[in-house]
């Protein structure tokens, strides 16, 4: 019985078996999950993180269900993906911070929550998946294209992740006689990893308080702030929030 393996502390299973045992929830957009073993958060925060997601987009994520768990284990070769019950030292350092499963035709998304640290962390992994996988779906609007293409041209400062600042220089890695020559797959990369950034982004904005300067990375710069409201408020004009749950951006005063 899963109550059984759940209480056993520090054991493996098999992901198929959690998605198994596991109750499917489905939140209130549609979007199936469920919770299983000693995931250090509250139930309730879950819930309302899954909920954040606009109906707009969680519409478009029928083959995904997520799976929040304590830790999913990296994939040895030829071997199943296990799911830890409950956090250990030992099978932190074996774990990763999601692991995608085929489960009977649909795509199960393991998403480690004793490796992600806090619900900042938790949050924004959980809305990466979904910018990622709503994207496949659902391609780039042109309305972005349009406004992010020429924040480029424009050469606005840095990005929004490493895959959209390599992308980003790709498209644009050579010009003559001033005029840029445009690699067209490179910009197809970019345009999608933007705009999936821009997504998972605008999620976070919608479940939790957070100052930007807590996306920094040290491999690239961040996009300046204001290129960067402007992404998201497209977002927002494009997906909706929920009720309950509002979008807003707040300036720091200099100084």
């Amino acid at each position: 019985m899963a109550e059984d393996v759940q209480n056993t502390p520090g054991s493996l299973v098999q992901a198929t078996h959690v998605a198994r045992e596991a109750a499917l929830r489905k939140a209130a957009n549609g979007i199936p999950y469920a919770i299983f073993g000693d995931t250090g958060i509250a139930d309730q925060d879950l819930d309302r993180m899954v909920q954040a997601v606009p109906a707009a987009i969680a519409a478009a994520l029928t083959r995904k269900l997520y799976y929040f768990v304590p830790l999913a284990l990296s994939e040895s070769r030829g071997e199943p993906t296990m799911i830890a019950t409950a956090y250990t030292p030992e099978f932190s350092d074996q774990a990763i911070c999601h692991r995608n499963v085929p489960l009977d035709g649909l795509d199960g998304v393991f998403i480690s929550t004793r490796l992600l640290g806090d619900r900042f962390a938790l949050a924004f992994e959980f809305f990466i998946n979904v910018g990622h996988a709503f994207v496949d779906v659902a391609g780039v609007p042109a309305d972005f294209d349009q406004l992010v293409w020429g924040q480029v041209l424009a050469d606005v400062r840095g990005e929004t992740s490493l895959d959209a600042w390599e992308s980003r220089n790709l498209a644009l890695a050579a010009n003559t006689g001033g005029k840029p020559i445009i690699d067209e797959k490179a910009k197809s990369s970019y345009l999608e990893a933007s705009f999936s950034d821009a997504v998972a982004i605008y999620l976070l904005s919608l479940a939790v308080d957070f100052d930007y300067s807590e996306l920094r990375e040290r491999e690239y710069p961040l996009l300046a702030p204001q290129a960067l409201a402007e992404r998201l408020r497209l977002a927002a004009r494009l997906f909706p929030p929920n009720p309950g749950y509002e979008f807003s951006i707040r300036y720091r005063r200099r100084g």
